[in-house]
């Protein structure tokens, strides 16, 4: 690290949450003011990119640490998952035990039926109508 890090660190703080800074501002980070109505600059298109390829590292990972046969999927279906997980986190995820049950054993209308039949479905509707396709037809 700098010297100009070390000393914005000790000055501004790292926090890993959004807060509200000393002018009332939400701020995130080592003093990322990202309030649009406190001239917050917000994030750019590559912070935006990086923060998601790492959001999408952990959630294979996360994947892949609870679903052994996860990597043996096409990768059709490996990106429902991984959608499903990122949208509702691992845990939920894992509660749709009949429908990981079905994708494992490769029965994958019975595992796009069970996707369909799920508090979740109705909460995303289009979202859930796609992924459902997807992983019946193993095609994007």
């Amino acid at each position: 690290m700098s010297k100009l890090e070390d000393m914005l660190l000790v000055h501004e703080g790292k926090k890993r949450f959004v807060y509200r800074c000393t002018s009332n501002a939400l701020t995130i980070g080592v003093g990322r003011n990202i309030d649009p109505n406190k001239g917050g600059i917000g994030l750019s298109d590559d912070e935006i990119l990086y923060m998601l390829r790492n959001d999408i590292k952990r959630v294979y990972g996360e994947l892949d640490s609870n679903l052994p046969w996860f990597k043996d999927l096409d990768d059709v279906r490996q990106d429902v998952l991984q959608d499903m997980c990122f949208n509702m986190g691992i845990s939920r995820l894992l509660s749709f035990r009949k429908m990981l049950a079905a994708v494992e054993l490769g029965l994958y209308d019975r595992a796009s039926d069970e996707l369909l039949n799920s508090k979740y479905a109705e909460q995303v509707k289009g979202r859930a109508l796609k992924l459902a396709r997807m992983m019946k037809e193993g095609k994007y």
